[in-house]
């Protein structure tokens, strides 16, 4: 057996486990969010699975892999057309089967941010434009040749930023523009709607984990390089200590150890880990996942309330706030010889570079939000109405109840 064919059939393990995170997402907003909104949050994770994998065979993949254009998109290879048999040593086919899963993930972080109150309708819109353009376009810049990678040398292995801030960014301004849900913020006060099935969140919390052996591993498109072991090893070490410092943070600052907070901060530390699974030594695996847990528990409490922007799942803290974080740290805990860390003797050079290309990701996938956002909010609008938010989008948007009583 060829070493093409297995590490083909590595890849598509891994893409099927990535597959599987959907229904992680699907989980965890459902169970951070009302009952009365649960037949929408499974609607918009569904749908966001079949237009993410559909624009990315028809548009996206070519923007993205695409041959280059001055380093700012791809121009062909559009619906697979003209083809290789291989490609980064794997069967061409297994390797888009892989990036088209990957693209989905981005447009499903803001689902999260955005729920209880967003037109189905107004989500469908932004699904398209997400995989059609942004993530394609910044995934070009990070993985498709273009200039972020190829000229500035910014790294970024297995979607920290690409996937996870990218969507964090989005996120942020889609629930600032479509604004808090009824009832969030009131006479200056906020007032906590927590989530009405604490264990489902935690069912997905621990698919999603699964599935990111399947993320961070699979991304070596290498099953016989001794990165994938080392990416799965990381995965895991940053998961538990940043689990194990959410856990600690909240006793201290709240009181008792909140579950909610504890269950992302699982998820925190993976996404922290994911920009630099392959080159961050074991012992930064655990300093980057502590570190993440701790400030998104902080960022949370900062975004709820400070910028009073209402998002009930806490991705913008889980996906933007900790993508970013994680993409930055490779400047410091980067322990390889051609990726090294200023922890490491690799000096400031590749931390200012992971910081530029953060900001540059972070302010044109803002800014393609807004337009997108803006563009949706003055034609079919983003929010539905008032007494359409109080009754719960299950039965006003989809005519039909999760549970048969609330």
């Amino acid at each position: 057996m060829s070493i093409t064919v297995i590490n083909s059939m590595w890849v598509l393990i891994a893409s099927v486990l990535v597959f599987l995170m959907h229904a992680g997402f699907a989980m965890v907003e459902v169970g951070f969010t009302q009952s009365k909104n649960a037949v929408n949050i499974i609607m918009k994770n569904f749908v966001t699975v079949a237009i993410g994998v559909l624009c990315y065979y028809f548009i996206g993949y070519g923007i993205m892999y695409g041959a280059d254009w001055g380093g700012f998109f791809g121009t062909d290879s559009f619906m697979l057309l003209n083809k290789p048999t291989e490609i980064a040593g794997i069967s061409f086919d297994v390797f888009f089967f892989f990036q088209a899963i990957f693209a989905a993930t981005c447009a499903t972080i803001v689902s999260g941010a955005v729920a209880e109150r967003t037109k189905f309708s107004a989500y469908i819109v932004f699904c398209f434009v997400a995989t059609i353009v942004i993530y394609p376009l910044i995934g070009h810049w990070i993985w498709g040749g273009g200039f972020l990678s190829s000229k500035l040398g910014f790294v970024d292995f297995a979607g920290g930023t690409a996937v996870h801030a990218v969507g964090g960014f989005c996120a942020l301004v889609g629930a600032y523009m479509v604004g808090p849900r009824n009832e969030k913020y009131k006479k200056g006060k906020v007032n906590a709607i927590p989530g009405h099935n604490i264990p489902l969140g935690a069912l997905g919390v621990l698919i999603l984990w699964f599935g990111w052996f399947g993320f961070n591993p699979g991304s070596t498109l290498d099953i016989t390089s001794p990165l994938t072991a080392h990416s799965a090893i990381t995965t895991l070490l940053s998961g538990a200590a940043a689990t194990f410092s959410t856990l600690l943070a909240s006793n201290i600052r709240y009181g008792k150890p909140d579950a909610a907070l504890t269950l992302n901060g699982a998820l925190a530390g993976l996404v922290g880990i994911t920009a630099g699974a392959n080159v961050i030594s074991f012992t930064g695996a655990i300093i980057v996942g502590a570190v993440s847990g701790i400030i998104m528990m902080l960022a949370v409490e900062f975004i709820d309330t400070k910028l009073k922007i209402d998002d009930p799942v806490g991705a913008i803290s889980v996906h933007g706030v900790c993508g970013v974080f994680g993409t930055v740290a490779i400047g410091l805990f980067g322990a390889t010889e051609s990726v090294k860390g200023l922890f490491y003797g690799g000096g400031f050079s590749l931390l200012l570079t992971q910081i530029l290309g953060v900001a540059i990701a972070g302010t044109v996938a803002s800014v393609l939000a807004y337009i997108t956002f803006k563009a949706i909010k003055l034609t079919i609008g983003l929010r539905v109405e008032e007494h359409e938010e109080v009754k719960g989008l299950d039965t006003m948007e989809h005519g039909i109840s999760a549970y048969s009583i609330y």
